[in-house]
């Protein structure tokens, strides 16, 4: 066991690590905020009685929720530039990671749209408020209650999947310690990398877990 903890080893692969660490959560951050952003105009854009916006977004959504995370960042960082797209690593991970959320987002949301009772938007309509005026006052206070708990776990999940950018030789937590370990032929920075993903996403599992209980499905 005394090859994994080498304090030594640790000592070296701590200042990488440490600057890995800022870049994960960078690109989290990003990704998660882009995301749940992307998905929630999709969602509202789904309300518009426009059969076949509605239609293309369904079709948007069922296909990138059934994009693994990693086969997409594959084809954008090594497939995109024969087709004149040239992306970074970063760019690259940001935009795999913050369509797939989209797809996950939008279906949350819409789902906590439409658990609201039809009854709910005709009498908001009968009083003379506008349709706009109806989802933002009446409708989205209720759904959006309901949509936190599942997306704190898709967060969890996005931020979790920043470690797919050491494929494109992004310089974050994992990436950092795969270097250091194959300059020291020791697994200890592989192990001090898992325990700075448990630190950096424990929190936000026991965030997911509070708000889980806070806001029950109903």
């Amino acid at each position: 066991m005394g090859i994994f903890f080498d304090p030594e080893v640790w000592g070296i692969a701590w200042p990488p690590i440490r600057s890995g660490i800022l870049i994960t959560l960078a690109l989290a951050l990003a990704s998660i905020a882009a995301g749940t952003a992307a998905g929630f105009a999709l969602s509202l854009a789904r309300t518009l009685p426009v059969r076949r916006l509605a239609a293309a977004i369904v079709v948007y959504s069922d296909a990138f929720r059934a994009f693994p995370p990693l086969v997409l960042l594959v084809v954008l960082y090594f497939a995109a530039p024969f087709a004149g797209i040239e992306l970074s690593g970063f760019a690259a991970s940001f935009l795999a990671l913050a369509l797939v959320l989209a797809a996950s987002a939008e279906e949350i949301f819409w789902a906590g749209l439409t658990s609201v009772r039809r009854g709910q938007w005709e009498a908001a309509l009968s009083t003379g408020m506008s349709r706009a005026a109806t989802l933002r006052r009446v409708i989205l206070p209720q759904a959006v209650r309901l949509t936190i708990p599942p997306l704190t776990n898709r967060a969890i999940a996005t931020g979790k999947n920043t470690a797919l950018a050491s494929v494109v030789a992004v310089p974050e937590v994992l990436n950092q310690a795969a270097s250091i370990q194959a300059q020291t032929a020791s697994p200890a920075p592989l192990l001090l990398a898992a325990v700075v993903y448990v630190a950096l996403f424990l929190p936000l599992v026991r965030l997911g877990r509070w708000l889980e209980d806070r806001f029950p499905s109903p």
